[in-house]
């Protein structure tokens, strides 16, 4: 029995496991109304299949599913579940509010699971998928099987295994790199033979899951489209068991960049990328590395001079897709000690201010002087180098002299904060708020002190053990307005770091306020 559906081979489904196999990593467990922020914002990004967990797995798992099933639209809703009558019941239960719904069911095959984990032969096993694959198929139409460590399993064993899963009904073979083992010539190779020698293979689609353990589970995943695979499992910001996951944002991207060499598409609305893999690092409390292709802080920003200057001339000289066309703001031009004068002509000029020749060389050696003590020059900094409103023109009349913090978490008292902050005027200010938390109060009285309407972007904590200055580093970025500013401080405590690093970067909103209207 199999489907009567053939695929389309330009379409590249896009198998979403960041709620099954991504959450199943150390730090990324989410509860149920986590996994629902994630699970809308993949909705939103169009996928075909959203694996919404592993029913048998817990009675919090079960409900899970039933959750995205009920609630989602548009994806396909899948539960993972091992070759077994009680897991794919489980599936199917969870399952039952879904319109569109797949069980995803998996047994190891490579020789080492069958000897070491399974206890089972061959032919136990090939019996074992032929009569579940068909149970399962019995009570949902759209069945997918795994051949779990597919890469270390003999090719001829291999082919025997997906042929009695395709008899059985399976609609979908995915070939899973379990333990990230293979490399893009090989999963290549793999894929043209299985595509050419699996009975009824025209009538599936084959599908490719490949872990991160040697850092080339995208590439292998690419390899494998190009074999014939027309779905790739990926997981959002490459999350997963050990090293991770495919990453759905650089497979998505990369078919999207280089149509015109791997000749398919995706139906991803490639602009909702960012939004969602922010909303998965904040449900999770995991940072996106700066460095991250695609979504990190980096990845579309410039701070070298040459790269400015190409950039600023022709976007393409550097940047081979938008940022834009991932949903994040726009490319972003970073003042820092590397920049050059075209990119500090481009800025102050963007920042309506015109300045001569002559003028913009001394501005130019006073900001290279700044970008050695401070990393990175904000809009602020540059107001102020430009208007010469301070010596070493960096940006801010507030200093912090007093915080005060309280959370009682044995009564209903709402989290408070009491700042102090001290002008550079002299005047003293003292302000209480109350906010979800002592950190959150403290932000709302340092934007009340400083008459800023700030709303909090994020805020990056790290420990330095080895610092000789300060042992907690923290960045705060800010919104005011429709611009963004960014604060870093250093201090022994959190919440001292915290605190200080918001005010530096109100204290940039503040003097930019100040300097634009005065221009």
């Amino acid at each position: 029995m199999t489907s009567n559906t053939v695929p389309d081979v330009h379409h590249v489904k896009i198998f979403d496991t960041t709620l099954r196999d991504g959450e199943q990593a150390p730090g990324f467990s989410m509860a149920v109304d986590a996994k629902m922020v994630v699970a809308r914002a993949l909705r939103d990004l169009n996928v075909d299949i959203i694996e919404a967990g592993f029913a048998a797995a817990s009675p919090g798992d079960s409900a899970a599913v039933r959750t995205v099933a009920s609630e989602i639209e548009g994806p396909t809703i899948c539960s993972l579940a091992r070759l077994t009558d009680g897991d794919i019941d489980a599936a199917l239960e969870a399952l039952q509010p879904a319109k569109k719904k797949r069980v995803h069911v998996f047994i190891g095959t490579s020789p080492l699971h069958r000897e070491a984990k399974l206890k089972l032969t061959k032919d136990q096993i090939i019996e074992r998928i032929g009569r579940l694959v068909r149970y399962a198929r019995s009570g949902c139409e759209d069945i997918e099987f795994s051949p779990e460590d597919a890469i270390r399993t003999e090719r001829d064993y291999l082919v025997e295994a997906c042929a009695a899963a395709v008899e059985a009904g399976a609609t979908t073979l995915n070939i899973p790199d379990t333990v990230g083992y293979t490399t893009p010539e090989e999963i290549y190779d793999l894929f043209s033979f299985l595509v050419s020698n699996v009975p009824g293979a025209d009538k599936v689609t084959f599908s490719t899951h490949c872990h991160d353990d040697l850092g080339m589970a995208v590439a292998n995943s690419l390899a494998a489209v190009r074999g014939g695979a027309r779905q790739i499992e990926c997981a959002l910001n490459g999350i997963g068991e050990r090293a991770g996951n495919c990453s759905l944002e650089e497979a998505v991207m990369a078919l999207a960049t280089r149509k015109d060499y791997f000749g398919v598409s995706t139906q991803i609305e490639t602009t909702k990328i960012y939004p969602a893999a922010q909303a998965l690092s904040r449900v999770t409390h995991n940072p996106i590395p700066r460095n991250k292709a695609i979504v990190g802080k980096n990845a579309f920003a410039h701070e070298s001079g040459i790269h400015q200057h190409g950039v600023l001339a022709n976007k393409r000289t550097y940047e081979i897709m938008d940022a834009e066309a991932v949903g994040m703001p726009s490319n972003s031009i970073v003042l820092g000690k590397h920049s050059g004068k075209h990119a500090l002509s481009a800025r102050i000029e963007a920042l309506g201010f015109d300045v001569g020749q002559n003028r913009l060389n001394e501005i130019f050696a006073e900001f290279k002087a700044l970008a050695d003590a401070t990393r990175e020059v904000t809009d602020a900094d540059l107001i102020k180098l430009v208007t010469g409103a301070s010596e070493d023109g960096r940006a801010g009349p507030w200093r912090v002299r007093r915080t005060e913090l309280a959370a009682d978490f044995e009564d209903d008292t709402q989290p408070w904060a009491r700042i102090t902050m001290e002008h550079e005027n002299g005047e003293r200010r003292t302000v209480t708020e109350q906010g979800g938390g002592p950190i959150d109060a403290a932000f709302a009285a340092v934007c009340a002190i400083a008459d800023v309407k700030g709303r909090i972007v994020s805020l990056d904590l790290h420990h330095l053990a080895d610092a000789d200055e300060g042992l907690v580093r923290a960045e705060a970025v800010i919104e005011a307005g429709d611009r963004r500013f960014t604060g870093v401080a250093r201090e022994v405590d959190v919440a001292d770091a915290a605190v200080a690093a918001f005010v530096v970067a109100v204290n940039q909103a503040a003097a930019f306020e100040a300097a634009t209207a005065a221009a």
